[in-house]
């Protein structure tokens, strides 16, 4: 380890492993259709906090068939869904 300064020596290296039981999705919501004078192109869209990936994959399957009239705020979109699913999402809170 000639010439190799000692903060990047193999010795200084700890590694971790962690396992994980379960899987967690997130992404963004896009919304199409809006008043192009309002939203850029008629477009917007909500971020979506990590959640557990089975109740992403529900979420994302009930946003696939959802329409509205009107622009949803992004709380009333979760709060129907978790309505709709008879179930509270599953929020990564680490």
């Amino acid at each position: 380890m000639k010439n190799i300064p000692s903060h990047f020596s193999p010795l200084h290296y700890k590694l971790e492993y962690k396992d994980y039981l379960e899987s967690y999705s997130c992404g963004r919501i896009d919304i199409y259709g809006l008043d192009a004078q309002e939203y850029w192109c008629g477009k917007h869209e909500y971020s979506v906090a990590p959640m557990r990936s089975e109740d992403w994959n529900r979420f994302s399957a009930w946003l696939y068939e959802m329409q509205t009239e009107e622009l949803w705020s992004y709380e009333k979109l979760i709060e129907h869904f978790q309505y709709y699913n008879k179930a509270d999402i599953r929020w990564d809170v680490k």
